[in-house]
């Protein structure tokens, strides 16, 4: 039989999930090079994501779940060649500007009076400059890279509905059912296991954040990611609210829905240390003109 309404709208969802988790680390790639330095992200953030993807698409497989999710799954754990691919790019570019920055006796971290002179005077060593003054025109970087990353997400979004759009077309006179889910304990407990393994993989960062105070970290890597959460979980909400279906999908719900509210809690982070930099900047010039 073909999809009906719900299927067709877990289909849609499915693929713009799939369309945000494909570039879901290239804006943390790019800021490592722009800053040259991977400072800003944690290794065990990095790592114990890459083993809970590889766990959920173990137990998507067995759990034989929706199409889209197991794609995503196989996406993800294309890891040999895709997606751990980009852990190996952060990885490789972590201990790289390590190496090169120890070689030039260049300091890992900085220092609050240097990050705080920074703001105010000159480019923060975590962050691409070339000396000059970095009052006002940061601001409006900020803004101009918020608007670049936000017209990324349009197209991220515009790729996933022109998949969904293909894949209908492609499958208009095709009759599909949807796959047969089994309650299956070894594909729980990895999917269970996965769940935690996202949990505790922003542990690291939230900890390391606490320190480096987000400087180096991509918010946009964490935009992405709730994105594609969100509309991962809402893909398997709308096939169907079977009771049956929600306890084969259980893992992945929780994993997801409860991943999204740590990402969200990352990017408090990034704006309430932003908000706090210029707010110590903003009571430093008095001090300074008088001067």
């Amino acid at each position: 039989m073909a999809y009906d309404g719900n299927q067709e709208l877990s289909n849609f969802l499915g693929w713009v999930s799939i369309a945000c988790w494909l570039v879901v680390y290239s804006p943390q790639i790019v800021e490592n090079y722009q800053l040259q330095s991977g400072e800003g992200l944690s290794v065990g953030f990095i790592l114990i994501w890459l083993v809970g993807d590889l766990c959920n698409l173990s137990g998507a497989i067995m759990a034989g779940l929706l199409p889209t999710i197991i794609i995503l799954g196989v996406y993800v754990s294309h890891q040999v060649y895709m997606y751990s691919s980009c852990d190996a790019i952060l990885l490789a570019q972590i201990y790289y500007y390590r190496w090169k920055r120890t070689r030039r006796d260049v300091p890992l971290l900085v220092s609050e009076d240097a990050r705080m002179s920074a703001l105010y005077d000159e480019a923060s060593p975590l962050l691409p400059g070339d000396g000059r003054s970095e009052g006002p025109p940061r601001i409006k970087d900020a803004r101009k890279e918020t608007l670049k990353f936000v017209t990324a997400m349009v197209f991220v979004f515009s790729v996933g509905v022109a998949a969904w759009a293909v894949d209908r077309h492609l499958h208009r006179d095709v009759p599909r059912s949807k796959p047969v889910e089994v309650v299956e304990w070894r594909s729980q407990v990895l999917g269970w296991i996965s769940a935690v393994l996202f949990l505790g993989a922003r542990v690291p960062q939230i900890v390391k954040n606490l320190s480096t105070r987000c400087e180096g970290l991509s918010p946009f890597l964490f935009v992405y990611s709730i994105s594609g959460n969100t509309t991962y979980f809402l893909s398997i909400l709308a096939a169907s609210l079977d009771i049956r279906h929600i306890a084969v999908n259980a893992p992945w719900i929780a994993g997801s829905t409860l991943t999204v509210f740590l990402d969200l809690f990352v990017l408090y982070q990034f704006f309430h240390y932003r908000r706090e930099d210029k707010e110590k900047a903003r009571l430093q010039e008095p001090s300074e003109a008088a001067s």
